[in-house]
C-alpha cells in the first residue's frame, strides 16, 4: 500500500498543487454567527502575562533533565476584549515555533482581535489567546474560526525524550492505560534503540504504535538501514521521523523504499513539491502559526499526504491543537503536544482519550477552562536567560567503556555531537544517565573536560 502510494506521488504533477484558497471567517460572517454584534466589542483592551514553572512527572524528569530542563517554563498570555471576555494562550518560553516579540503585546492593544488573530508573527501565546478570546466572545469553538470541522475526534500521541528501555516500557504502559495508542520518542546513539523497542513492545498489542525521531542521527541511508530494518521486525514500530538529513532526498527515498515503516519529515525541507515528485517520505510534521498550519493542511489535502500536528506545551496548547486536528482533513497521524510530560496540565478537566483519540470540543474558544488555582501556585519570575544548570552525562557500554558529555551553553549539545559522529554509532548495549553532582573533584574535573572539549571516552 505504501509503495503504491509512493509511486503515485512521484508521478503526480507537483506544480499543480497550491496553498491558495485559505478560508477564515470574515468579519461579516463571524459577527453574523456570533453573539457580539459590533466589531468594536472585539477590541483588545488589556494583556496580562504570567510566567509559570511546571514540574515534570518522575520518569520524564530524570530524562528531560539531561538535555532540556528549560522546558519547564511556560508563559501564559491573557487577552481581554472590550466586551469583557478574556482568552488565554501559552508559550513554552524556551521551546516553541514562535516566542512573541515584546512589541507584539503592545501592538495588539486597541486593535480588533478578529483583525489580528491570523498574524503568525505575533507568536504562539498571543495568537492562541486571540483565537480563544474571539471564540469565547462569538460563542463559537476555535475550529469554527478555522473552517469546517471534518473530524469529530483526533488522534494524540504520548511523547517523551529518549530514555532507558525500562523507562520507555513504563511510559508506554502509562500511555496505554490513559487511552493513548501511540508513543513518540527519540532515536539516539547513546541508547540501544533495539533494546528500547524490544522491551517496550513485549507487553504491548500490535495496534499500539511506537514512532522514533532520529533527528538525522542515522546520517546516511547506508549506515541507517541495517538499524531501521531491525526495528521493522516489531509490528508496533510505525513511523521514522527524519532518519537522516532531510536535504538528502535520494537517501530518504532509499529508506522509504526499503522499509514498510512510514517516514515523516518536518514540512518545508525539502520543498513539498520535491517530496511529492520523489516519494522521499510518507507525510509531514506540521508546526507553526494558524495561517501556516492552514496552508500546510491545504497542500496535504491536495497531495493526499498525512501529517501530525506538533504544537508543544501544557494542556492549554494541547486543547488548542485539538481544533486544528478537527478542521484539517489530513491531520491523520497522532499529534505531539508533550503535555503528558508535566505533573499538571493547567486545565480544570484533563483531555480524555479513548482508543488513541480525543473528542474535538464544541464549547466556545479552546473548549477548556484554565485551572487558575494551579496557575497561581506555579507563578515564578521570568528567567533573564534560558536556565542551563551544570549537567554531566555518562554513556556506558557492556565492555566497560564510558563516555562523558557536558552541557556547553547550546540547546542541542548532545544532538550536535551525535551528528558530528562524536559518539559510537548506535552500538548494542548503550546506556545513558545523568550523573548527579556529588561535589567531588572527580565530578568537576570530568564536567570541565567535557564542557571545554566535547564528549570524551574514559576506559
Amino acid at each position: 500500500m505504501i509503495a503504491t502510494r509512493r509511486s503515485f506521488l512521484r508521478s503526480s504533477v507537483a506544480g499543480a498543487l497550491s496553498v491558495a484558497g485559505l478560508a477564515a471567517f470574515s468579519r461579516r460572517s463571524l459577527l453574523a454567527n456570533g453573539a457580539v454584534v459590533t466589531e468594536s466589542q472585539f477590541e483588545v483592551i488589556k494583556v496580562t502575562r504570567t510566567m509559570l514553572k511546571l514540574e515534570f512527572r518522575p520518569v520524564p524528569r530524570r530524562n528531560m533533565d539531561r538535555e532540556i530542563p528549560h522546558w519547564r517554563y511556560s508563559e501564559l498570555c491573557d487577552i481581554t476584549l472590550k466586551c469583557g471576555v478574556t482568552g488565554t494562550g501559552e508559550t513554552l518560553r524556551f521551546y516553541t515555533w514562535g516566542v512573541p516579540p515584546e512589541e507584539a503585546y503592545s501592538r495588539i492593544v486597541g486593535r480588533s482581535a478578529i483583525e489580528m488573530m491570523w498574524d503568525d508573527s505575533l507568536g504562539a501565546g498571543v495568537q492562541m489567546a486571540l483565537f480563544d478570546a474571539v471564540g469565547r466572545a462569538a460563542e463559537v469553538p476555535v475550529h469554527a474560526l478555522l473552517g469546517s470541522k471534518v473530524h469529530e475526534k483526533t488522534p494524540l500521541s504520548w511523547w517523551n525524550i529518549d530514555t532507558s528501555a525500562e523507562d520507555m516500557a513504563a511510559e508506554c504502559q502509562e500511555a496505554k492505560r490513559l487511552g493513548y495508542m501511540s508513543y513518540k520518542t527519540k532515536g539516539r546513539p547513546w541508547f540501544d534503540v533495539i533494546k528500547q523497542v524490544s522491551v517496550a513492545a513485549k507487553n504491548l498489542p500490535p495496534e499500539f504504535k511506537i514512532d522514533m525521531d532520529f533527528n538525522d542521527t542515522l546520517r546516511t541511508a547506508e549506515r541507517g538501514l541495517p538499524i531501521l530494518k531491525e526495528l521493522d521486525k516489531y509490528p508496533q514500530v510505525d513511523i521514522y521521523e527524519s532518519p537522516i538529513p532531510q536535504s538528502d532526498v535520494e537517501g530518504n527515498r532509499k529508506i522509504a523504499d526499503a522499509t514498510h515503516v512510514k517516514v515523516a519529515m518536518h514540512y518545508g525541507t525539502p520543498s513539498p513539491s520535491t517530496v511529492v515528485r520523489s516519494g522521499c517520505c510518507d507525510g509531514f510534521v506540521a508546526g507553526g502559526g494558524a495561517s501556516k498550519l492552514l496552508g500546510i493542511g491545504k497542500f496535504c489535502e491536495e497531495a493526499g499526504l498525512p501529517f501530525w500536528l506538533q504544537l508543544v506545551g501544557s494542556g492549554i496548547t494541547a486543547a488548542y491543537s485539538l481544533h486544528f486536528g478537527g478542521s484539517l482533513k489530513q491531520a491523520l497521524w497522532p499529534a505531539v503536544n508533550c503535555h503528558q510530560l508535566f505533573e499538571h496540565d493547567l486545565l480544570q478537566q484533563t483531555i480524555v482519550l479513548k482508543d488513541g483519540h480525543a473528542t474535538v470540543p464544541d464549547r466556545s474558544g479552546i473548549g477548556y477552562e484554565i485551572n487558575r488555582d494551579m496557575v497561581e501556585k506555579l507563578k515564578v519570575e521570568t528567567p533573564a536567560t534560558r536556565p542551563d544548570p551544570d549537567r554531566l552525562i555518562e554513556t556506558s557500554w557492556p565492555d566497560g567503556r564510558k563516555m562523558y558529555t557536558a552541557n556547553n551553553g547550546a540547546v542541542n549539545f548532545m544532538l550536535t555531537a551525535a551528528n558530528e559522529d562524536k559518539y559510537p554509532f548506535f552500538e548494542t548495549g548503550a546506556e545513558t544517565r545523568l550523573v548527579p553532582d556529588d561535589g567531588s573533584a572527580v565530578w568537576r574535573k570530568r564536567y570541565e573536560k567535557a564542557r571545554s572539549g566535547g564528549p570524551f571516552l574514559e576506559k
